[in-house]
C-alpha cells in the first residue's frame, strides 16, 4: 500500500504549500495529493477552497481574482507548473483533484490536461486526475484517453455511476469504508483499485491495509509508515 501526503504533509505545515510537499518527502511520502482551481486569469493553482478566507483570511474567491491578487493575499501559493515541477524533480507520483462546480465549467481540466501532456509529466511520474465530477472524470477521458482517473466518492454517490465510470480507480472516504468494509470488495470486483482519503487514525490505517487499498492518501505519511512499520 503506497501513502500519499493529502495536501502535502498537512498535519505539519500548512496545506498545499512548497513546505509541506517537502515535509511530505521527508516524512517518507511515495506520492502527493492535490486540490486544483483556476484563477480569473486562467492560472491553475493549489487551493482547496472556493476561497481564499479560511488560509490567507482574505474573502475573495480564487475564481474572481488574478494570479497576481491570489499571490499577493497568499504569496506561498503554488502554481500548477511550480508543482508539477517540484514532483517530477523529487520523483513523486501525484493525484491532483479537480474542484467542482465551478463557473469555469471543465476548462481546470483542460488546463490540467494541457499541462500535462506539455512537461511530459506521464513518462516521469504516476499521474491520476481525481474528482467527485462524474461528467469531468469522463472529460478527461475525451481529452486525453491515456492520462488515469480517479472518481473520488460522496456518502451517497450511485453505484451505477461507480460501475460505468471510466476511472480506473475510485476514492471513498475512509469514514465510508469504516462504516461499510464491503465497498472495498465490490470496488475490486469491478478491476478497480482503492484510493482512500483521509487516512489518519491507526484503526483506520490497518484496516485500510487489511482491505487491500492501493492508495492511502494522509495527512500524517510519517506516523502512517510507522503503523504499518514500513522501514
Amino acid at each position: 500500500m503506497l501513502i500519499y501526503a493529502h495536501r502535502g504533509a498537512s498535519a505539519d505545515f500548512p496545506e498545499l504549500t512548497l513546505a509541506a510537499y517537502e515535509g511530505a518527502i521527508a516524512q517518507g511520502a511515495d506520492g502527493f495529493e492535490c486540490d486544483l482551481r483556476i484563477t480569473k486569469d486562467e492560472v491553475p493553482v493549489l487551493w482547496h477552497n472556493a476561497s481564499m478566507l479560511e488560509r490567507a483570511g482574505n474573502d475573495g474567491l480564487i475564481s474572481e481574482m488574478t494570479f497576481a491578487e491570489v499571490s499577493r493575499a497568499y504569496p506561498q501559493v503554488l502554481t500548477l507548473d511550480a508543482f508539477l515541477d517540484f514532483a517530477i524533480k523529487s520523483k513523486k507520483a501525484i493525484l491532483v483533484e479537480t474542484k467542482h462546480p465551478v463557473l469555469s465549467g471543465n476548462r481546470v481540466e483542460e488546463l490540467l490536461v494541457d499541462a500535462l501532456v506539455e512537461k511530459n509529466v506521464l513518462s516521469k511520474i504516476s499521474v491520476s486526475i481525481m474528482s467527485f465530477s462524474w461528467s469531468a472524470i469522463e472529460k478527461v477521458k475525451r481529452l486525453n484517453p491515456d492520462i488515469p482517473t480517479t472518481l473520488l466518492l460522496h456518502k451517497h454517490t450511485p453505484w451505477f455511476q461507480i460501475k460505468y465510470s471510466s476511472a480506473p480507480a475510485i476514492g471513498p472516504e475512509i469514514d465510508h469504508l469504516r462504516a461499510e468494509p464491503i465497498r472495498a470488495k465490490r470496488i475490486q470486483e469491478l478491476g478497480r483499485s482503492l484510493n482512500v482519503w483521509t487516512v489518519d487514525e491507526d484503526s483506520d490505517i490497518k484496516l485500510c491495509q487489511r482491505l487491500g487499498v492501493d492508495i492511502l492518501i494522509t495527512n500524517k505519511p510519517a506516523h502512517a509508515r510507522e503503523v504499518l512499520r514500513y522501514p
